[in-house]
């Protein structure tokens, strides 16, 4: 059996369920030791490890492995469906969004993680954990340099113990999280580590870290206990906006998460990631790609400028801003890998953004409201063209056919992240979601 098969078949368990393997993402990872009859997979990552046979005989029929598709696992959702998720730029009381999100049918949560930004995420999703019952919950995603790995373990166990098997680990390099303090992204290779090492002491080994130039070797040192919960799986979600990430997601399997702003770019990036997973020698049907995006959905004649679109869908538009004035404040060239590139509002921006006190931390009030408002000075170069150019906002009608696009392509799950003060916008697309159900 692929090792990727088995992390929509196992069914998230009660707290006093503590099976000897786990699931952790797309890996398949005996959590206390390799079995000795273990079978291995061709193309293993570092996580991977095999089934053991009883394990294959319950999920298959069989010991000798098996194949499974869409329609042979009744819970497994298909191309004619579509998951739908929200993001959410945390607050301390963002359960409450989330239980509202549920209610409506919603199948996942991602919580930003960005410090200087929102609140604290861990926080938050342990507050939804004991809110809902069925709704994923999953960083949006998590920065490997502003958490070491054994607080990040230890964090993601404690929700595992609240919200059995409903957690998601999301990361990612750092665009908003790093440069909000001045900072560019991480290296791929050390969020790689850092990846091995999470997993590593959530199968409860001994694993090797770094800390203040020092190596130690360490693990938890008495998971016994079962104040968290390293039995029930716990997937991996990687977002990756590049060549190299997307490399390392199709190489450790793990689901794919991608930031969209138009359908062209979506399928070109989905087709991309596509590529780099079959070079690894996974099954397309194995992917599980998530589109975050924002949007407002406009009534008939709505302009795309409106007051309700601007606070909805503003914020995304003017991330495109914040990015090119970051680069063009380092001397790089602005915009250039950008679908935006090119814009007269670009050009503006920048221009304005040279101003920002303090002249050493420019920064600071660049990113100041980073997809959550518009600065009054930034208001101006958000245009409706750029709006609609760079989110979800259009009519009903209209979102509907290009979610449909993007699941044509091959993304499997949709995320609109709600803006502060417009919560009320979730059951806008409560009703695009159930025409997806």
């Amino acid at each position: 059996m692929a090792a990727g098969e088995l992390q929509r078949m196992q069914r998230p368990q009660g707290r006093g369920h503590k099976p000897r393997d786990g699931i952790h993402g797309r890996f398949v990872l005996p959590l206390h030791g390799r079995h000795p009859h273990a079978r291995v997979a061709s193309r293993q990552s570092p996580f991977q490890a095999a089934m053991p046979d009883r394990v294959l005989t319950l999920l298959c029929g069989s010991s000798t492995g098996c194949r499974v598709g869409a329609a042979q696992v009744p819970w497994r959702r298909g191309r004619e469906t579509m998951d739908f998720g929200i993001a959410l730029p945390t607050a301390a009381d963002s359960w409450k969004v989330v239980q509202r999100a549920e209610e409506l049918g919603f199948t996942h949560t991602w919580f930003y993680d960005t410090q200087m930004l929102n609140a604290d995420c861990f926080v938050a999703m342990g507050a939804a954990a004991v809110n809902t019952k069925r709704i994923r919950l999953g960083t949006g995603v998590l920065v490997p340099s502003n958490r070491i790995a054994p607080v990040a373990a230890g964090a993601l166990a404690s929700l595992n113990q609240l919200a059995p098997g409903r957690i998601d680990f999301g990361v990612g390099t750092g665009f908003t999280a790093r440069r909000a303090m001045g900072f560019g992204a991480m290296k791929i290779k050390a969020m790689e580590t850092y990846i091995n090492q999470v997993y590593g002491l959530l199968r409860r080994e001994i694993v090797d870290f770094e800390m203040e130039g020092q190596q130690r070797r360490i693990r938890f040192l008495n998971p016994e206990m079962d104040l968290f919960n390293t039995h029930d799986p716990i997937a991996l979600h990687l977002s990756a906006f590049g060549p190299r990430t997307r490399a390392l997601t199709a190489k450790l399997g793990a689901g794919w998460i991608d930031f969209v702003g138009n359908v062209e770019t979506g399928i070109k990036e989905v087709t991309a990631m596509q590529e780099e997973w079959r070079k690894a020698g996974r099954a397309g049907s194995d992917l599980l790609a998530t589109a975050f995006a924002l949007g407002c959905v406009l009534q008939e004649g709505e302009p795309a400028d409106s007051a309700r679109a601007m606070a909805q869908a503003g914020p995304r538009a003017a991330v495109m801003l914040h990015r090119a004035a970051d680069e063009a404040l380092s001397g790089l060239t602005p915009g250039v890998s950008m679908p935006t590139k090119r814009r007269a509002e670009l050009d503006g921006y920048i221009a304005l953004a040279r101003t920002f006190e303090p002249a050493d931390a420019r920064y600071l009030q660049n990113h100041r409201g980073h997809l959550m408002f518009i600065k009054p000075e930034e208001k101006s170069f958000v245009t409706a063209d750029l709006i609609r150019a760079t989110s979800f906002t259009a009519t009903e009608a209209e979102i509907k056919q290009r979610i449909d696009a993007l699941r044509s392509a091959g993304y499997t799950q949709f995320t609109i992240q709600l803006v502060p003060g417009q919560e009320q916008a979730l059951a806008d697309w409560a009703r695009i979601r159930q025409a997806f159900a």
